[in-house]
């Protein structure tokens, strides 16, 4: 049973997967979703030595920015277009649907946790830095 201090959260990885025949994935994100908590907040990390290393001709750039993006819907900010402007349940649903050929959520885990930004740290860590 779990502690009365601790609440459910969600989490995914985003992964880059250049080309989904070879089966390849790098992850460089992760979002973090805690509804009780009003928490939603993304974190990513490129490393274009490894990622031209792995995947050569990949536009690092591109993904860039397409990352960039992702982390501003998770915000909430208004440069993040419409989708922004969802609320909290709405933006995270969004942020790990499948609806990129290179960047790619992992299926959606689940946890309890008394800190939420805390457990976006050490996914961070030891997912993706």
């Amino acid at each position: 049973m779990p502690a009365a201090d601790q609440d459910a959260f969600q989490y995914a990885i985003w992964r880059i997967v250049p080309s989904v025949e070879r089966g390849e994935a790098l992850n460089v994100g992760v979002v973090v979703f805690c509804r009780r908590r009003k928490f939603l907040e993304a974190r990513t990390r490129l490393d274009p030595g490894r990622l031209h290393a792995l995947f050569p001709g990949l536009d690092v750039e591109a993904v860039r920015r397409h990352l960039d993006g992702l982390v501003r819907i998770a915000d909430g900010d208004p440069a993040g277009g419409a989708v922004a402007k969802l609320d909290q349940s709405e933006r995270f649903g969004w942020l790990t649907a499948a609806s990129s050929t290179i960047v790619q959520p992992s299926p959606i885990h689940t946890g309890l946790c008394d800190d939420p930004d805390a457990v976006l740290d050490r996914l961070f860590r030891r997912l993706v830095a």
